[in-house]
């Protein structure tokens, strides 16, 4: 691990300036480590025997996703830094080398604990509720013959074994796929041989022959055996065609064999100011991704040297790039034995979450424009439920007086019904116009094929902005009404995506406040065309005024801190890593301004250093829901300025993408805000807390009240949702006895 170059004293004196506050690196934790303590948390998850068995397993295959991303893309991009000799140090003082050096250090750390995990503990518990990860060695013989059954039957006409010899080179290894590398004697009389005038066959004077092939990805990874008892076997279909090698090289005697595996550079390299056609590029870059750099190699431990040795040199790896590991690779396959017996081992995995009906709808999105006119409303997901954001986009496509429908798409799911409905809408002569971020990082080929779809239905399609990512979330519709004309909107802190709205935690607000409206529609021209407003009433957007707005917003606290007056500063957000965000954060501290911060991901700042963060907190929870909601509130002299956002307070978010800033007016909707930090704040089961040396520690519970914010929040939205339905019953017709005599 990097050494911190200098260490701040306990008697560091007060900072109250933004001038005189330090500069260099002993205030700021480094983006990458700090990430991988988020995933660490992740992982604690897993390792946590409170949670029910299978939930352990979704978060232990969550992290192995998550570090995977984490290296084609982070780690892919500090490697291309190195290659150029780019000298500068991140704002904690660290070098690329020393970067990569402590990333990887901790990566062998964290893979250590997940496949102990694995190992140590998630295979004997699943045993003892009779789900069985099992070896092709350890079944018994009638459960081997199923096997074979199954490689013969299904596995052996998917397959194809690549031979690598003189004119056979090594073929395209494929990122992120299981392979198997065999190692085979050689036979003289063999059907194949080079040609005799072949230059290179006088060269090639070796016993051995070497194959790889591809484990298929369009089987499930693991083979499925149940047994009459209930019991459930799954076995690593690797292994079963491993077993069964001879029959692949028939005639061949097979010495060994080793499963492995690749990572390549997955970050896309666009030029987007030479780019014509922005369609095209993306769509060239992402067929690229195959062939970028290889970066890491993954091998079982206990892989011969020889097929080590092959691999690594035919696929050019440096041994430092080589992660060998303590069971199957690529434990992400655990998600999917979860998903494959979740309903048969229902008391292992969390009770059923249905989300309840919005409460501030009423539970009744019948006629959701004459709801909205009446007054905002606000919908908490996964506590509640999307219906009303799909019905909003749904009415819209098919309410005659709707004349225009305008939406920007992040990440939509892979059957989307919210494009359904913009379709619809253009089949039904509604203007609709639509920005597709088509460089949403892994969903660019989704959402390239739904920009096709849109623009041949008729729809006005954006491909995103030159420079810049469009990570907003707003949906504005324009309704002709009997007064004149009047603006809907929908904006919120999480994707327009049906899947992942019932796994994120997010906010989303509806208005027909003409402020909201009237900014909307600028907004949406800055998008399609070259308007450049010079402010807004409402709406606060990225890159042009967000991050000042938010500055202010800090110092204006650290000043009333100064006079003697009450401060309060809290967020919650995804990372916080801008330097001057933090560095103003720090002042605040030090004027005396009380700051919570929940931060579920990177956090740069470092708190509880005396005369510098000691008024500030840093939290993050982590359960069964991913928090991706952003709220920030200021105390403002007791005026209690509140916000929702897409954005989080990174650089990306607050320098290089389209984001929005929206405050919540209406007081109900405030009180469910607030009531969402309450909770939060208050959680002593799910919260994780961040000290000074970058280590988060869990809550003392020794004479505390246990509380977990996201089943209190769950709690919370079901009993409104039973309030509710206690009403209607109170309320509903009741004949009288002697109305039914009568009859």
């Amino acid at each position: 691990m990097a050494v911190t170059k200098r260490k701040i004293s306990q008697k560091t004196k007060k900072y109250d300036d933004y001038s005189n506050l330090p500069s260099d690196s002993a205030i700021y934790f480094n983006r990458e480590l700090s990430w991988l303590e988020f995933n660490d948390r992740i992982l604690h998850e897993a390792r946590d025997t409170k949670n029910p068995l299978l939930e352990r397993l979704k978060f232990l295959s969550i992290t192995a996703s998550n570090l995977d991303e984490f290296y084609i893309v982070r780690v892919a991009s500090l490697r291309d830094m190195q290659s150029v000799n780019f000298s500068g140090q991140d704002i904690a003082g660290m070098t690329i080398s020393e970067q990569l050096a402590s990333i990887d250090e901790k990566t062998r750390q964290s893979m250590a604990l997940m496949y102990s995990t694995y190992n140590r503990s998630l295979l004997p518990s699943l045993k003892q509720n009779n789900i069985f990860i099992d070896s092709y060695d350890s079944l018994d013989s009638r459960k081997k013959e199923i096997c074979d059954y199954y490689f013969k039957s299904v596995l052996y006409p998917i397959l194809t074994p690549m031979a690598v010899d003189a004119s056979r080179p090594f073929p395209l290894i494929y990122n992120r796929m299981l392979n198997l590398c065999v190692f085979i004697e050689r036979k003289d009389d063999q059907l194949l041989k080079p040609n005799d005038d072949d230059e290179d066959a006088d060269q090639d004077n070796t016993k051995y022959n070497y194959a790889t092939l591809q484990i298929p990805n369009v089987v499930p990874r693991m083979y499925l055996i149940s047994d009459g008892n209930g019991s459930k076997h799954f076995v690593p279909v690797e292994q079963i065609i491993q077993a069964n090698l001879g029959m692949l090289f028939y005639g061949q005697k097979v010495i060994s064999s080793g499963c492995y595996r690749i990572m390549r550079n997955a970050d896309l390299d666009i030029d987007e100011d030479e780019a014509e056609d922005l369609l095209k590029v993306i769509e060239e870059q992402v067929r690229k991704r195959r062939y970028g750099e290889i970066i890491r190699l993954e091998v079982e431990e206990d892989i011969q040297p020889e097929l080590l040795e092959f691999i690594a040199t035919e696929l050019s790896i440096a041994s430092k790039d080589v992660f060998c590991v303590n069971g199957p690779i690529d434990l992400t396959f655990l998600m999917k034995v979860y998903s494959t017996i979740d309903e048969e081992f229902p008391s292992l995995c969390y009770k059923p979450h249905t989300p309840a009906l919005a409460s501030m709808f009423d539970g009744d999105y019948s006629n959701i424009f004459e709801k909205i006119r009446q007054k905002d409303r606000l919908v908490h997901h996964p506590y509640e439920t999307f219906e009303p954001v799909l019905e909003f986009v749904r009415q819209a496509a098919n309410d005659p007086n709707v004349l225009a429908i305008k939406q920007t798409l992040y990440r939509v799911s892979d059957v989307s019904p919210i494009i359904a409905s913009l379709l619809e809408a253009a089949h039904n002569g509604k203007q609709v116009m639509v920005l597709v971020e088509l460089k949403a990082r892994f969903d660019e080929e989704n959402n390239i094929n739904w920009a096709k779809k849109l623009e041949n239905a008729g729809c006005h399609v954006i491909y995103g902005l030159v420079g810049l990512k469009t990570h907003s979330k707003i949906t504005l519709v324009v309704r002709k009404e009997d007064d004149g004309i009047r603006r809907y909107l929908h904006i919120a802190t999480g994707n327009y995506n049906d899947f992942t709205a019932k796994i994120y935690t997010d906010i989303g607000l509806f208005t027909a406040s003409e402020g909201f409206g009237e900014d909307a529609s600028e907004f949406f021209n800055m998008l399609s065309g070259f308007s450049i407003p010079d402010s807004w009433r409402r709406l606060i957007s990225a890159p042009i005024w967000m991050k000042d707005y938010f500055i202010k917003k800090i110092r204006r606290e650290a000043g009333n801190a100064k006079e003697g007056k009450k401060a309060r500063i809290i967020v919650k957000c995804n990372s916080l890593v801008d330097p001057e965000i933090i560095r103003d954060l720090y002042v605040a501290s030090c004027s005396g301004v009380k700051i919570d911060l929940i931060v579920r991901g990177i956090c740069c700042l470092k708190p509880g250093i005396p005369n510098l963060s000691e008024n500030i907190t840093v939290r993050s929870i982590t359960g069964r829901f991913l928090e991706h909601s952003r709220i920030f509130y200021f105390w403002n002299e007791g005026h209690e300025d509140l916000f929702l956002s897409s954005a989080d307070w990174m650089p990306r978010n607050l320098d290089r993408r389209v984001e929005l800033l929206f405050p919540v007016e209406d007081k109900d909707c405030r009180a469910r805000v607030m009531e969402i930090l309450k909770e939060e704040l208050e959680d002593t089961i799910r919260a994780h807390f961040l000290s000074s040396d970058g280590k988060y520690h869990k809550y003392d519970l020794r004479g505390k009240a246990k509380l977990d914010s996201q089943e209190r929040l769950i709690e919370l939205a079901q009993n409104e949702e039973n309030k509710r339905n206690k009403t209607i019953e109170t309320n509903s017709f009741e004949p009288a006895l002697s109305d039914l005599e009568d009859t």
